[in-house]
């Protein structure tokens, strides 16, 4: 949003207004032309190029499962498609990865249960129509799933775009700090649905089942003691041991790595954070498998311990590389793949993590890799699309389309968003129709990864 301060907010709305030119909201019906498309299986491989061999077919596997996971895993296949497509050029932050799955319930620093778009890894300034669009066909390929027909589907679609244009348009009526301000907290977004409805009984036992699933929670679930000192448990290959993993001259190596990134990464902290981390000490770290799509990112959990064995952190230092987005948008102005994630997180989240930060090991692999670090798990809830209703679904792509509303309008210029996007329902039809399109373009891309599987050209594994 730079220089944005600059205009009047007539002149702010007027941009907006002149993007639409260039393109019309009703062009974003159509998904780019298959003409000259990469091969989505070609992409994924060559993501796997920098990947850990042996945790590449768990990926694999995981996003063999269904069209849904697959979509989850490829968003460097939509990315492609994306960037082939034109853009308003009307920016913000993005998320880069917006599907359903991205948001959720997290613990503010002030303790309370907030509700926002929870993964950054990639983050990147770009139209902020990119995101809209991950999050509307994500909604229709979870919808095919639920078996929901076009009707319902078109109804959640739709729902999640309206929801975003009109809380854009009421955010750029606010003031500055008022924007930056606001937040979306679990309890006054459970108030909003009606009482004694099956959405309703599911946002409460949602955020319940949120507070219990903290550092102790995770503690408890992931330790245990091992000739008197505490330990990460062993679940190969999902949470792996350094000393499962290489021997010992390696393991000590990396062991003084990963101690060494706790001890240098807090230097991207504030100084009351730096205090903070340093009243704990590190006791054990395991290499983790998380999600679909960063399966075969180098991800390790640090067990620390404060006053004393029940005193608990578990930190999740997270592998970061050049975002899917960067090829189309441009690449990232941070030297450090780490702080640009970090980085977008905190413009774009109403709160973040107390522990967020960035730093980089060197020797990993003989490479320099880039990781962010956060808390593994702190009052964490997240939505169960294989279960919802079609009238729950509806509820819940309101919630999401309300809150990327709002952590765009806090990353960019939601008066100039605002205006393009207008008062009409031109742009939400426009994206019911580019969400059943590129859902059918996802399965597809979902036929071509299983015929490659079939054919032994890429392998999977369940896990």
């Amino acid at each position: 949003m730079t220089g944005q301060a600059l205009l009047t907010a007539g002149e702010r709305a007027a941009r907006g207004k002149a993007a639409r030119s260039r393109v019309p909201r009703s062009t974003h019906a159509r998904i780019a032309p298959s003409d000259q498309r990469p091969d989505p299986v070609s992409i994924l491989e060559e993501q796997a190029t920098t990947r850990v061999p042996e945790l590449v077919p768990i990926r694999h596997g995981r996003m063999a499962q269904s069209p849904f996971a697959f979509y989850r895993g490829a968003a460097a296949v939509m990315a492609s498609d994306l960037g082939r497509e034109p853009d308003t050029g009307v920016t913000t932050q993005l998320c880069g990865d917006a599907h359903l799955l991205n948001f959720g319930l997290f613990a503010s620093p002030e303790r309370r249960l907030v509700f926002d778009v929870n993964d950054f890894d990639e983050t990147l300034p770009g139209p902020f129509e990119w995101d809209v669009k991950r999050l509307a066909a994500s909604f229709a390929v979870a919808g095919r799933a639920r078996g929901f027909d076009d009707k319902r589907r078109a109804t959640i679609v739709r729902e999640s775009v309206l929801s975003y244009r009109e809380r854009m348009a009421t955010l750029a009526a606010m003031r500055t700090l008022d924007i930056w301000y606001a937040r979306d907290e679990a309890d006054e977004l459970q108030d909003l649905l009606p009482a004694h409805t099956t959405a309703r009984k599911k946002a409460e036992k949602v955020t319940a089942a949120a507070r219990g699933r903290g550092q102790l929670e995770a503690f408890a679930k992931l330790t245990h003691v091992v000739d008197g000192e505490r330990r990460i448990v062993t679940d190969p290959p999902l949470i792996t041991p350094l000393g499962d993993l290489l021997p010992d001259a390696r393991r000590e190596q990396l062991e003084g790595r990963l101690r060494g990134l706790i001890g240098t990464y807090s230097r991207s902290l504030g100084a009351d954070r730096q205090d903070l981390l340093a009243r704990f000490r590190v006791v054990d770290m395991a290499r983790k498998v998380v999600g679909v799509g960063s399966v075969g990112t180098r991800c390790w959990v640090i067990l620390l311990l404060g006053r004393d064995d029940g005193d608990p952190l578990i930190l999740q230092a997270k592998e970061a590389a050049a975002s899917v987005l960067a090829p189309y948008a441009g690449a990232s102005g941070y030297p450090n793949h780490g702080q640009r994630v970090v980085s977008g997180q905190r413009l774009m989240q109403a709160a973040s993590d107390i522990f967020l930060g960035w730093d980089r090991i060197t020797g990993i692999d003989n490479r320099q890799r880039d990781f962010y670090v956060r808390q593994l798990r702190d009052w964490k809830g997240s939505a169960r699309p294989d279960t919802m209703s079609a009238n729950t679904m509806r509820a819940y792509a309101q919630l999401c389309g309300n809150c990327l509303a709002r952590a765009h309008a806090r990353a960019g210029d939601p008066v100039e968003i605002a205006a393009y996007l207008g008062s009409s329902d031109a742009f939400d039809r426009a994206l019911v129709q580019y969400a059943e399109a590129y859902a059918d373009q996802n399965e597809r891309d979902f036929e071509a990864f299983g015929a490659a599987l079939s054919s032994g050209r890429i392998t999977a594994e369940a896990a």
